[in-house]
């Protein structure tokens, strides 16, 4: 069973349109009202509202892709800083494994001084008893 389609009234620069989409009724209506926010700072420019409803149309489109570029290269920005932070996070994990790796040598280096040190306190008791017996 697929998406159900969502049709709903919203008020843009003050006329009445049927906004359709599969998202939902907020979603639509968060456009409805962003589109309402970029005419209205476009109405602040008195050069807006001097043009003529076409060119009024361009430069509204105009802000509404400056907007989008600037808000993907934040994205791409913030997609490039994870991309950062995951090789960081590899380069760290590769650091940590070979520490755990020296340190597995070093303990069984540690094991074999241990042994030798045994062998060689034996050896010294062997020389010490047999010197004590001359």
């Amino acid at each position: 069973m697929g998406q159900k389609k969502t049709d709903i009234p919203v008020v843009i620069n003050n006329k009445v349109y049927t906004l359709s989409g599969f998202e939902g009724e907020e979603y639509l209506q968060n456009i409805a009202t962003y589109i309402n926010g970029k005419i209205a700072e476009c109405k602040t420019s008195e050069e807006y509202r001097r043009m003529n409803i076409e060119y009024q149309g361009v430069l509204l489109a105009l802000n509404i892709a400056d907007d989008y570029f600037k808000a993907k290269a934040k994205a791409d920005e913030a997609a490039g800083d994870n991309s950062d932070k995951e090789q960081q996070l590899y380069e760290l994990r590769h650091e940590v494994i070979e520490s755990q790796i020296k340190h597995e040598a070093a303990l069984k280096l540690v094991e074999e001084y241990k042994e030798q040190v045994n062998v060689l306190q034996k050896k010294l008791v062997q020389l010490e008893a047999e010197r004590e017996k001359k």
